[in-house]
C-alpha cells in the first residue's frame, strides 16, 4: 500500500486502487427510494462529483438528506393537491373509482415534481 494525499491504495496488477472504507458512523446508513434514484443520476450523469463524494465519504449522508427532503416534499405536495382539488373522504365514499383515479393522478404529478426539482437536478 502506498500513501498519497491521505488516501491509501492497493496494487492490483498495473493499477493502484483506492482503499475506500466507510467510517463506522456511516456503515449502517439506510438510503430510501429517492436517495437511490439520485445516486443513480449522479453516478451516470455527474460521475466526477459522484467519485469525489465517494472518496470523501460524503455520499451516503448526502443521499440520506436528499431522501428525507424528497419524502417531505412528496408528502406536502400530495397534501396540498388533495386540498386544492377537493379530493375528500366524502368523494371516496360516493365514488371510489373517481377517488382512486384522482389520487393516482395526484401521486404521479407529485412524483414528477420531486424528480424534476430534487432527484434529477
Amino acid at each position: 500500500m502506498s500513501k498519497s494525499t491521505g488516501i491509501s491504495y492497493r496494487q492490483v496488477g498495473d493499477y493502484k486502487i483506492p482503499n475506500i472504507i466507510l467510517p463506522p458512523e456511516q456503515a449502517n446508513i439506510t438510503v430510501g427510494k429517492w436517495g437511490m434514484m439520485h445516486k443513480d443520476y449522479l453516478e451516470h450523469n455527474k460521475s466526477g462529483l459522484f467519485m469525489l463524494m465517494v472518496t470523501k465519504c460524503t455520499l451516503w449522508p448526502y443521499l440520506t438528506d436528499v431522501d428525507r427532503q424528497a419524502n417531505e416534499m412528496y408528502d406536502l405536495l400530495i397534501e396540498q393537491m388533495i386540498e386544492a382539488e377537493g379530493v375528500t373522504e366524502e368523494l371516496k365514499e360516493q365514488d371510489q373509482l373517481e377517488w382512486i383515479q384522482r389520487m393516482g393522478n395526484i401521486q404521479q404529478r407529485a412524483r414528477e415534481i420531486v424528480c424534476s426539482e430534487l432527484i434529477y437536478s
